[in-house]
């Protein structure tokens, strides 16, 4: 996973008011905690804080975090967002090691066309679109993809089936679907009338 780097503001003064004049200043307030050193108040660039989490790793993104000159590894966490606009309000960073196992949400990706489901008229209903895994912060992947070249009507590929990589484990139940070869009733229809279509002949060759 790349690792970004951020430059972090300290000692922004607490409250409503002051959040308010960071955001009109293209700046995100926020926290960094984590790993015993008490919370420090933070405000990032609105710009880098965004280009920073759009990146390739998304939310899950490795932060080399600059406070005051001394140097964090962390990872963006608890993002708040205005309900219309969707900015960033206010972020908490919490503190990472390389060597410890944390928990993140990365999001499944399907992969390839499943010709056969498109053949039977069918669809490809996806039912899990994210996945939590525990890994260390370096092996935490941007995505996990699926190839649904082979699906077909009936057929299903659940949690057990995924390919995570090596140290990166997850406690959803290995049962669970993740996205599944389902038929349609247009489906249903035409393969009735195909299979009236085909009897037909047999049964005038009879009369």
């Amino acid at each position: 996973m790349e690792e970004v780097s951020l430059v972090a503001d300290v000692g922004r003064v607490k409250g409503s008011s002051e959040a308010r004049r960071l955001r009109a200043a293209g700046k995100v307030p926020g926290v960094l905690y984590g790993h015993g050193i008490d919370p420090i108040d933070v405000a990032v660039g609105s710009r880098e804080l965004r280009a920073a989490l759009t990146s390739d790793s998304g939310l899950n993104a490795l932060i080399s975090l600059d406070v005051g000159g001394k140097n964090h590894l962390a990872m963006a966490r608890q993002l708040q967002r205005h309900p219309v606009r969707r900015t960033i309000d206010h972020v908490d960073f919490v503190v990472v090691r390389r060597d410890e196992i944390v928990s993140a949400e990365v999001p499944i990706h399907l992969v390839g066309e499943a010709l056969e489901v498109e053949h039977a008229n069918g669809m490809v209903e996806q039912s899990l679109f994210s996945l939590v895994v525990h890994a260390k912060p370096g092996d935490i992947p941007n995505v996990i993809e699926i190839d649904i070249s082979e699906l077909t009507i009936g057929d299903a590929i659940r949690v057990s089936d995924l390919k995570l990589p090596a140290g990166a484990t997850t406690d959803v139940d290995p049962e669970e679907t993740v996205v599944a070869g389902q038929s349609t009733r247009g489906g249903a229809e035409a393969d009735d009338e195909d299979g009236a279509a085909a009897a037909e002949p047999a049964g005038a060759q009879e009369g």
